[in-house]
């Protein structure tokens, strides 16, 4: 499972380093994409993190231009987090690399392969903090 991670972060870290980011800002940007419009809070429960780890990631997402924090329209207390189109661009490189390599792989190892590998990350997320 190490070895198989590494390869499936390899490159995704390489393009971050070379902007002095790393996997968390890789994983913000992931879950921003796939939850547009979160607030904050929900962000923090999607991830399963704290504010404090949170904090200086966006931060640095938000000064460099791939987050932008907007007001709700309802509750001035509340942010919503959308990616900006740089914002995009950044987590579509990094996350396509690594879809293409599971496409590649599943399509290797057949459907039955890749149902099994799916139930067993299914189960995983499920009892995973037992």
């Amino acid at each position: 499972m190490h070895f198989g991670f590494r390869a499936l972060v390899a490159q995704p870290d390489e393009r971050l380093a070379k902007i002095a980011y790393s996997r968390v800002h890789h994983r913000v940007l992931y879950f921003i994409a796939r939850n547009p419009g979160c607030s904050i809070n929900e962000l923090l429960s999607i991830m399963g993190v704290s504010k404090q780890y949170l904090h200086r990631p966006l931060k640095q997402l938000v000064e460099d231009g791939y987050v932008l924090l907007k007001t709700d329209c309802e509750d001035k207390r509340i942010k919503r987090i959308h990616l900006t189109e740089r914002g995009k661009a950044l987590e579509f490189d990094l996350s396509d690399n690594q879809r293409a390599r599971f496409q590649k792989v599943f399509n290797l190892a057949g459907p039955q392969a890749e149902a099994g590998w799916r139930e067993v990350m299914r189960l995983l997320a499920e009892f995973g903090d037992d």
